[in-house]
């Protein structure tokens, strides 16, 4: 069975279904205090691509990337920390965990004090939801992709037919590479300039 034929107005369907499978809201995530095992679940679940595992959050922590957590507590994982590693797990491809961190300070501080935090996590997570959910609704509505610019440079090249739809997705998979490569330069030299320490 053939899948759908590969068109820019496919590539808007994917991104209109994408944007509706964005964040879980913050009232929405579990509630209760979780053990380490459960956020790893939750995270696997959530992020399909990534894998998380005990040692990855525990060195998050040692690094003080991500804040310890509950003292004592065999279930000291809160939704503070769920927020903390969803934001994280969309920060990881970008930017390296150092360059977390710093971004992580400019809003927190010391990651172990809440006493010092400039805004509250819940708050953080909200925006970025906000901010992300804007982003997926302006793609769909920016033209990223000059659908007569696209069939121009198939045209010119004597594609066959077989090999258009292939090259069409080359070229959208490219132009939203050169974006996302566009977008990490301007946002690591954000960071680096904007230095806490």
């Amino acid at each position: 069975m053939e899948g759908p034929k590969f068109t820019v107005e496919y590539i808007r369907q994917l991104a209109s279904e994408m944007s509706k499978n964005n964040l879980v809201p913050y009232e929405d995530l579990p509630r209760y205090d979780l053990f380490l095992s459960q956020v790893i679940d939750y995270l696997n679940d959530k992020f399909s691509e990534e894998n998380y595992t005990n040692n990855i959050v525990q060195n998050y922590i040692k690094s003080e990337v991500i804040s310890k957590p509950e003292d004592g507590k065999k279930r000291g994982y809160t939704k503070l920390h769920l927020a903390q590693m969803v934001l994280l797990s969309h920060m990881r491809p970008i930017l390296t965990t150092e360059e977390i961190t710093k971004v992580f300070r400019l809003a927190f501080n010391q990651i172990n004090d809440r006493t010092d935090d400039i805004i509250s996590w819940e708050n953080a997570y909200k925006i970025f939801a906000e901010i992300q959910q804007h982003s997926f609704d302006e793609f769909l509505k920016v033209e990223y992709f000059d659908e007569e610019k696209l069939n121009e440079f198939i045209a010119e090249n004597n594609l066959n037919e077989k090999d258009q739809e292939r090259i069409l997705v080359f070229l959208v998979v490219m132009t939203l590479i050169a974006q996302a490569s566009a977008i990490k330069k301007l946002v690591r030299k954000i960071v680096s300039e904007y230095d806490t320490d």
